[in-house]
């Protein structure tokens, strides 16, 4: 069934962006009609392929579609356009010609091919393999990158200049890189470390210490001494619900820790963050940041395994004492919150339990987390567009962000590694270097990455 809900969106997507050479006129009840059962199918499939992401009960490659072509060499001819943009015409709608105004900002109209797969990329993006994803990805990331960083090749242009001691990084980085003192991440950045008696270490950033500086300082954002995030009984991440113990303005905190872990993304710098899967998902909502009751089993699986009992629970569920409050417990503190108005005075009852469960599991994943998540999603998407994350699901950002847990490829490394002064490819040191690394077990292999790298993992495309 989900096979041909998946075909069906496919071929509505031809539909809704026709040859105009080869299409009728079709009639304005008609065009609705059809852009209404596109998004119904659409919400459908999205949905089923969400739970499958969580319990895999689909079998590898069933989403892909072989009715769409994006070949993985040629991902640069790929045009991504926000919904938004004039030039990504509405579903079903004739195509028109576009104004001098929007020429000139927008560019031209898109052909019916790039329209349909915008519109793919935008709405059923998993029917692309997901090496190809990537790759429009890191197309667009680099284009964007180019027209923002070009000039400061030069040295010419705006360029971020930053001094940090390396003993308060986390400190002094909130405070210049705000978004008061650098509005735009997307700039090139040159950082200078300083040691702990304030003098400038030694050396000239390439490339190297923006490198290590940004690695050092999402490490140290989401360590859980830290307090902005916790870890799940998986060791995943995700906000302390109890971040306003810790200071006042804990909002301007999470946004700029989604904006260095946005510029990580938009740097193509793999670091080592595993987020929860719950978390992850709320970043890629597309109307809400909320997401639903069988995401629990990623935050607390102890909760979910007890909420789902009480749902079958075939007592009186009055007996078991319950009532529609939460107990919290932050920083020694306990607070009671109530899930509904006068929740403490209304028992759980075997006609009201459904309600609770969904309330309680709201309120764990979404309410009491709210402004933190809101916050971080705001900070990511300032500098990577949600829209092109949103190619993706929250297994695959994990991907994006910290690589795939793969065997590392050493011939693809020696390939792609550049040599300096008198060393080349044939040189004796090198030769003995590669001959010691082939020797090396996976664990010594992912150390030498992380230490050349900042990531013990592979880069998802390779070396290159």
């Amino acid at each position: 069934m989900s096979a041909s809900l998946r075909d069906v969106c496919v071929g509505l997507v031809d539909l809704a962006h026709p040859d105009p050479r080869l299409s009728a006129v079709m009639d304005t009840s008609y065009k609705t009609m059809w852009a209404h059962c596109f998004k119904v199918c659409v919400g459908v499939v999205r949905q089923i392929h969400l739970r499958d992401t969580r319990r895999n009960f689909c079998p590898q490659d069933h989403w892909l579609s072989s009715r769409v072509s994006l070949p993985i060499g040629n991902c640069q001819t790929v045009s991504f356009v926000p919904r938004t943009s004039r030039r990504q015409r509405r579903l079903f709608m004739p195509q028109r010609w576009l104004t001098r105004d929007e020429l000139e900002t927008e560019g031209p109209s898109l052909s019916i091919t790039e329209q349909r797969r915008a519109t793919i990329l935008q709405e059923l993006p998993f029917v692309i393999p997901f090496e190809a994803r990537t790759q429009v990805f890191s197309t667009l990331v680099a284009n964007n990158r180019t027209a923002s960083q070009l000039r400061a090749d030069f040295n010419e242009g705006p360029m971020i200049n930053v001094s940090l001691r390396r003993t308060h990084l986390y400190e002094d980085a909130f405070d210049k890189l705000s978004p008061n003192n650098e509005p735009d991440l997307r700039l090139r950045m040159r950082v200078r470390l300083m040691n702990a008696v304030g003098l400038d270490e030694v050396g000239i950033d390439g490339g190297g210490i923006f490198r290590e500086f940004l690695s050092e300082l999402l490490k140290t954002a989401f360590d859980p001494t830290r307090g902005f995030f916790l870890l799940t009984r998986e060791n995943t991440l995700y906000p302390n619900p109890g971040a306003h113990l810790i200071t006042e303005d804990y909002p301007a905190h999470y946004y700029f820790i989604g904006r260095m872990l946005g510029k990580a993304l938009y740097e193509n710098l793999l670091v080592e963050v595993p987020l929860a899967g719950f978390f992850v998902s709320k970043l890629l909502g597309r109307l809400s940041s909320s997401v639903e009751f069988h995401h629990l089993d990623s935050l607390d699986p102890e909760l979910c395994k007890n909420l789902l009992y009480l749902k079958t629970y075939t007592g009186d569920v009055q007996d078991l004492g319950l009532d529609f409050t939460v107990l919290n417990s932050e920083l020694g503190q306990n607070t009671v919150e109530e899930l509904i108005p006068n929740g403490s005075g209304i028992a759980v009852t075997n006609e009201n339990r459904i309600e609770y469960i969904f309330r309680m599991a709201d309120y764990k994943l979404n309410k009491q987390i709210a402004k933190q998540s809101q916050a971080f999603k705001k900070g990511v998407s300032d500098v990577v567009p949600s829209e092109w994350l949103q190619m993706f699901d929250w297994r695959e950002i994990q991907m994006l962000i910290s690589g795939a847990s793969v065997p590392i490829d050493i011939d693809d490394l020696m390939e792609n590694t550049r040599y300096g002064g008198a060393y080349n490819t044939d040189h004796p040191t090198i030769l003995a270097f590669w001959q010691v690394v082939k020797s090396f077990g996976e664990s010594e292999k992912r150390k030498l990455l992380k230490f050349v790298t900042s990531c013990s993992r592979p880069p998802l495309l390779g070396f290159k």
